[in-house]
């Protein structure tokens, strides 16, 4: 489990095709922290570490991304110099500060637009249809692994939904949701809660 607070920005310095896609991504995190076997979110996934080593505030680990991950996620997030949102997996007694994240991405979406809001970015994300529904005003939703408060909601005539965001320059300057613009695909998950009544309609039908 994660809360969607972002702890460090990563880049992949490399990858490798063995079986599944191999990547390898530099980190500010110090390795005698990181686990072999241990849950990192990457811009939303949760990817299991296979390698780390390093230095601590220039380590590095290494995961493996399965052909499943790929088709899930946005297309070419996987690729050498790719900057990637990551935060290390919870742990009991930690705070809160975001909202319960599981890392597994339920579409993606596509930035439909940026305007400024004071000193803040507007971003309205344009989601599809089936995840519309699960996305509300004053809730939760996770970004590229960023927990987000959805501002407004409009729903389109094809099923989709755009809603819009506010990222403050803190979050902007401290994830990578600062560098996104129209036409950036994202990763997007929706709120556990969400998740479980999607689930629990779907049976009553």
């Amino acid at each position: 489990m994660f809360t969607g607070i972002v702890t460090a920005i990563g880049t992949i310095k490399d990858t490798t095709v063995r079986g599944d896609l191999r990547a390898t991504i530099a980190c500010p995190y110090d390795p005698a922290a990181i686990a072999i076997g241990a849950s990192i979110a990457c811009s939303g996934v949760c990817l299991t570490v296979i390698e780390r080593g390093g230095s601590a505030g220039d380590a590095w680990f290494t995961v493996d991304i399965s052909g499943e991950t790929q088709a899930c996620t946005v297309p070419d997030r996987w690729v050498e110099g790719r900057k990637l949102n990551l935060e290390l997996a919870l742990k009991l007694g930690d705070e809160l500060g975001g909202h319960i994240v599981t890392g597994h991405v339920d579409a993606v979406g596509t930035v439909a637009a940026r305007g400024k809001d004071g000193d803040s970015t507007r971003l309205t994300i344009a989601a599809p249809k089936e995840i519309a529904a699960y996305i509300a005003p004053k809730g939760s939703i996770t970004v590229d692994g960023v927990s987000l408060t959805v501002n407004t909601v409009e729903d389109q005539a094809d099923g989709s939904a755009h809603f819009g965001l506010n990222i403050i320059p803190h979050t902007a300057a401290v994830t990578t949701l600062g560098d996104l613009w129209e036409g950036h695909k994202v990763n997007l998950e929706i709120d556990v809660l969400a998740r479980y009544l999607q689930r629990m309609q779907s049976l009553r039908g």
